[in-house]
This record gives structure tokens, sequence and C-alpha cells, in this order.
């Protein structure tokens, strides 16, 4: 591991670099904030991948790619004054002092959850920020993702279930209503109680302290991976898929989850 001075030389080299790039490439010298946009939430994703597949080697990667977004996207601020990599940084330590009373002032918290519950009320009090409890969800996140901030926000003042199990009502409840919709074959009404449905889904999984993001995209990760087995192992026998029965490519998937036990 590196000490601090290493560390911070590493990172004076690393903004010198940037000058340089800046300086003289081309493409470097043409990037904007809107050109940057789309590549850098790429990159988070891709981190988001690296975590999920537990490869440290890549999340070493990812992780340089995104500090190479906020270096770039910092140096493009200060070439027209507005801010720099400093500023950044140092609004960032006001911050997590502020919102870390527990650890740099003096108030006292006995868990996780009072520090979210703590960090949510602070974040609402922060100068400009007027925009109510929801306001600070971007509303460009993946709908998954923005509903679990939205629960999370609300439940920071209290909006929440008593008692976590109470949850499953509300799952039941909207299911039926779903089924209904369904049974009615009324196309606006049985899109809006999905949704209820999957909100209301999220709202378990958070409850069980589950990510329903990482939950789907596992199975997500594990349909592919039983899919591609069924093609492959078709092919080999000669076959095609728009020629075979389901009860045939049920076959390979079941060998497939087999292969996965083993």
């Amino acid at each position: 591991m590196n000490t601090r001075k290493e560390q911070l030389e590493s990172f004076e080299r690393l903004l010198e670099i940037m000058d340089e790039l800046r300086e003289k490439c081309p493409w470097d010298q043409k990037q904007t904030f809107e050109s940057l946009r789309k590549l850098s939430i790429e990159e988070v994703y891709e981190l988001g991948d690296a975590i999920l597949d537990k490869n440290m080697g890549e999340i070493k990667k990812e992780i340089g790619d995104i500090l190479l977004h906020v270096v770039f996207l910092s140096k493009i601020a200060s070439e027209t004054g507005d801010f720099d990599i400093g500023d950044v940084i140092e609004f960032l330590i006001e911050k997590l002092v502020y919102r870390h009373p527990h650890v740099f002032g003096e108030v006292v918290v006995h868990n996780a959850r009072q520090v979210e519950n703590n960090w949510e009320a602070l974040k609402l009090k922060e100068k400009g920020r007027n925009k109510g409890v929801l306001g600070g969800v971007p509303n460009s996140l993946p709908a998954l993702v923005k509903a679990t901030r939205i629960q999370e926000k609300a439940r920071g003042v209290g909006f929440d279930w008593e008692i976590k199990e109470q949850v499953w009502e509300k799952v039941k409840e909207e299911l039926q209503e779903f089924e209904n919709e369904i049974r009615r074959n009324d196309r606006g009404n049985m899109e809006a109680e999905l949704g209820d449905l999957i909100f209301s889904i999220v709202n378990a999984a958070r409850l069980y302290e589950l990510d329903p993001e990482s939950a789907l995209e596992r199975t997500n990760q594990k349909f592919i991976k039983r899919f591609n087995y069924l093609e492959e192992h078709t092919l080999l026998k000669g076959k095609s898929l728009h020629n075979m029965t389901l009860k045939e490519m049920d076959f390979f998937w079941e060998e497939a989850k087999k292969q996965e036990k083993q």
C-alpha cells in the first residue's frame, strides 16, 4: 500500500497529466461537460458491474476511470473560472464534516439508521436546498434506483412502516389490484398497477436491507448464463432453437441449473 505522501504525489502527477492533455491532445481539448456526461455515466455503470463481479482488479481500474472524469470536469470548469479541483475537494470536506456531527461534533448516535436520518435532515437544512425532501433525487436515475432513493429519503423524515413485516400486506394488495386490471384488460390501469406492485416490492427489499437493483442484475446474469448454455448445447446437437419445443428447451435449461450447483 502507498503512504499518504505517495498518494498525494500520485494525485499531483494526475493533475499535471490532465493539464498537459488538455493543452496538447486534440481529443481532450474539444471535450465539454456535455460531451463527457454520457461517458461519466457509463464509467459508473462499469464500476457497478465490477463490484457485482467482485473483481478487485476491475474495481481499481473503474475507480480510476471515474477519478479521471472528476479531474477532467474540474479542469474544464477551471478554464472558465467557475471552480477547480481544490474547490471541489473543499466543498466535499465541508459537507462531510457538517453531515457527520456525531464524528466532528457533539451529536450522539447509536446505529447506522440514526446516521442516515441525521444525514437527510441536515441536507434539508443546507443553504439553497428548497426543493423539499425528494428534491435531491435526480430525474435521470433509472426507475428502479430512483424508487429506492425516493423511499430512503421518505424514511429519513419518518415516513415508513412501523414494522417491516407490514409491507407484505401492501405487496399482496398491489398484486391483487394488478390481477384485477388484467382481468379487465385495461392496458392503462394494468401499467399503473404494475408500477405500484414493483414499487411495493422495492419497498420490501429496502426494509430487509436488500438492493433491488443488484438483485435484479444478478437474476439477469443468471438468465443470460443459462440461456447461453441452452443455445450452445442446442447448436452442438445440430438443432435450432426455432425448431425446438418448449419441453426440449427445458431439458437444457435444467441441465444449466445443475451445472451451476456443481
